[in-house]
């Protein structure tokens, strides 16, 4: 029997939620495409994976808003959280060269990601459904003057060859993915920091967010970021989804989610994680 780790994502081999399975569980790991964010989480649920590995937002192409209309209805804990350098690649066949080539697949946020490269190299955007796809569509076809723009592993999993590195226009471009389980496996340590994430719906009231969120600032306790968003199907609805600084033992956050929850008709506690050292590097600057 496997004792491998099981990680559900969304997308075909080769995609950057596949890398980064690897890259955060280590390349022992069992990593198993779906077609939806929707079966990888309930690959999970139903205990044919041991974890998802979800993206949430892009540095660039911002949030995943697909992914936060689940949110509400979502029966999983967020236990992690992978920043994934996007390092995109421009792919083409083993016999091809950069002159050979005459236009460029790869998924619209690819295409926009790397506009400045793709017309320095004068060549034309094709829209596909994602990178890794097609990648595996140039390996497919089999034709000399079109290339993919994918991840290096997208070029090794469909036998393409780097023609070259690096064509995104911004280089320091990050892919915040999260890491779901069916159950709270975080030990809590000392002198760690740990994110905590929340949703709420707050109540029809005057002022009903503004008083909210006073808790955090009587309590001391940081917001990173908060984002507001409409469940599927649930039009007459305002969520708000919240980063706080600190782990759901903290004293100081009990509080506030204690008046935060004075004024919400909703509230649910995502999940309580150690905070990725990219964010700890920023907030120290």
């Amino acid at each position: 029997m496997s004792t491998k780790i099981k990680v559900a994502y969304q997308g075909i081999a080769g995609a950057y939620s596949h890398l980064a399975c690897s890259n955060y569980f280590g390349e022992e790991v069992e990593s198993i495409a779906n077609e939806t964010f929707e079966a990888a989480m309930e690959m999970v649920e139903e205990g044919q994976a041991d974890f998802a590995l979800i993206p949430i937002e892009n540095k660039t192409a911002g949030r995943v808003d697909e992914f936060y209309g689940l949110i509400p209805d979502m029966k999983l804990q967020i236990v992690g959280e992978h920043y994934q350098k996007i390092e995109h690649c421009l792919l083409g066949l083993k016999e091809s060269t950069l002159e050979d080539i005459t236009s460029v697949y790869s998924h619209p946020q690819g295409l926009a990601q790397c506009r400045e490269g793709i017309k320095k190299l004068g060549l034309k955007p094709i829209a596909q459904f994602d990178t890794a796809g097609s990648a595996k569509e140039i390996s497919r076809i089999q034709d000399k003057s079109i290339a993919a723009i994918a991840s290096s592993l997208a070029a090794r999993t469909y036998g393409l060859k780097i023609l070259k590195y690096n064509v995104q226009d911004q280089k320091d471009n990050f892919t915040r993915f999260i890491v779901l389980s069916n159950t709270t496996n975080v030990v809590f340590k000392e002198d760690t920091a740990y994110v905590t994430s929340i949703i709420f719906e707050v109540k029809n009231v005057a002022s009903a967010l503004f008083k909210a969120l006073g808790g955090f600032a009587n309590n001391d306790v940081n917001i990173l970021k908060i984002e507001s968003y409409i469940p599927l199907g649930k039009l007459q609805e305002s969520h708000f989804h919240i980063d706080v600084d600190g782990s759901i033992e903290s004293e100081d956050l009990q509080k506030a989610i204690s008046q935060l929850s004075l004024y919400v008709k909703k509230l649910k506690i995502l999940g309580s994680y150690e905070k990725n050292p990219i964010r700890v590097r920023e907030s120290d600057c």
